[in-house]
Order: C-alpha cells, then sequence, then structure tokens
C-alpha cells in the first residue's frame, strides 16, 4: 500500500484533527503533539458520530456525539472492546504527513 500526503505538518495544531479525503479513502488525522500524527477512520461505530471533530485525550479520541473514546494506536474502544477504528500508519516526510492508504 503506497503512502500518499494528506497535509502539511504546519496546517495541524497540535491536539487537533482534521477530516481527509484522498484517493476514495475518509480518513481522521489528528496531531497527537510531539510530531506524532495518526489517522484512523473518520466515522464513530457507535452512532456514526464525526471523530474528526473530536479531542484527544490520554492517546485516544473522544467522540464529540457520545463520549465513546478510542485508542490511536489499536483502534480499539476501551469501554467496548467489540467497536475498533482502523488505524493507519503515517509518517512525516520532511514537512508532509503521509498516510498508507488501501
Amino acid at each position: 500500500m503506497p503512502f500518499v500526503r494528506v497535509a502539511n505538518v504546519a496546517d495541524e495544531a497540535p491536539g487537533t484533527g482534521a477530516l481527509i479525503e484522498r484517493d476514495g479513502v475518509s480518513l481522521a488525522v489528528f496531531n497527537a503533539g510531539g510530531g506524532r500524527f495518526c489517522a484512523v477512520s473518520p466515522v464513530c461505530p457507535h452512532e456514526d458520530g464525526p471523530l474528526a471533530e473530536g479531542w484527544l485525550e490520554a492517546g485516544t479520541v473522544v467522540c464529540p456525539w457520545h463520549g465513546f473514546n478510542f485508542d490511536l494506536t489499536t483502534g480499539v474502544c476501551p469501554v467496548d472492546p467489540a467497536m475498533a477504528l482502523t488505524v493507519y500508519p503515517v509518517r512525516v516526510n520532511g514537512s508532509a504527513i503521509e498516510v498508507e492508504v488501501p
């Protein structure tokens, strides 16, 4: 799977997320701070909440609709492990945030 440029590092403030669409794939991309970026599927599996509008808390993204949180490394919801997000590999290449998409 190829890595695709999805944003510039300077465009994503620490602690924030953005909805990105590239090559037919929608992603929620987050700046976790310290030069770390994460990319997950953008829709909460609980009731389709917009995860890119959520906030980061202790290594998780919290859905703004009902507060379900998802680990940014594994995608698993600690409250209900049957709910999980797809996690995409991310790398920083110079000033670009790149995500490996299927």
